[in-house]
């Protein structure tokens, strides 16, 4: 069945962003999610499971950040983020906050390796 002109469903408008997340804008639960924070799935979508959290537990059968997450399926982090505290909730996926960049030592430690080098 064809709808009226100018009634087509926009795939990309906020009316399909409002439906996925049931009109919420953030989550249900305390989560400390950001742009970097890793996702990764347990176990594969479940049967029933909505269309974009089933995407989700797809795509992360290996680590993702949520930033690459929102990038994969196209949709706003403030959507995804909605979402993936569902999955959390659910115990779908688990979040970890991205490994640490090394500390450099201490630059005193580095000069007094590099003199010491120097006097061989």
């Amino acid at each position: 069945m064809t709808q009226p002109s100018g009634q087509e469903w926009d795939v990309g408008g906020p009316e399909r962003l409002y439906v996925i997340t049931g009109g919420r804008s953030g989550s249900s639960a305390p989560t400390e999610l950001d742009l970097v924070t890793l996702i990764v799935a347990g176990s594969g979508p479940r049967p029933g499971m909505p269309p974009e959290h089933a995407d989700i537990v797809r795509i992360c059968h290996r680590p993702l950040s949520v930033a690459e997450i929102s990038a994969h399926l196209g949709l706003p982090v403030s959507v995804v983020t909605v979402l993936l505290s569902d999955l959390l909730a659910d115990k779908r996926v688990t979040a970890r906050p991205p490994v640490p960049p090394a500390q450099l030592p201490d630059i005193a430690l580095i000069e007094a390796v590099i003199d010491g080098l120097q006097r061989l």
